[in-house]
């Protein structure tokens, strides 16, 4: 709730001030800064809202069990490919490949990188996943 309503009390606060960077009896030029700020205030406020409609959406269609519209997966590749092993690999091949791709893209893994590196490792770490159940069926 906060976060809803701390722009628009900044940007009130601004008006109500006394002091401002350019003085108000200047006129035309007095008013620019408050201008300015006032459009800084609305952009912040549409990102938050921008912000919250992607994140309802999104946790709307998690509840449905469904995936978001623009959300596509990609195709299913080879299992053996993703797990680097060759066609007709034995069960302990398939076993060994899995644990040592298990390990290398594990998401606690790579909790030090950036956000972005943890989202792909854990992307690659669920295909890894995947792959490796399709195998031992």
């Amino acid at each position: 709730m906060i976060k809803k309503y701390l722009p628009w009390l900044i940007c009130l606060l601004y008006f109500i001030n006394p002091y401002d960077v350019v003085p108000d009896f200047l006129l035309g030029l007095g008013w620019l800064d408050d201008l300015v700020v006032f459009g800084l205030v609305l952009w912040w406020v549409s990102r938050l809202k921008r912000a919250y409609q992607a994140s309802s959406t999104s946790s709307a269609y998690a509840r449905k069990g469904q995936e978001a519209p623009g959300k596509q997966e990609a195709p299913e590749e080879d299992p053996y490919k993703i797990l680097g092993v060759e066609r007709g690999a034995s069960r302990q091949e398939i076993t060994g490949a899995y644990k040592r791709l298990a390990v290398q893209y594990h998401p606690d893994k790579v909790q030090h990188l950036g956000k972005e590196f943890q989202e792909l490792a854990h992307k690659k770490f669920v295909a890894i996943q995947k792959a490796h159940d399709m195998l031992m069926k």
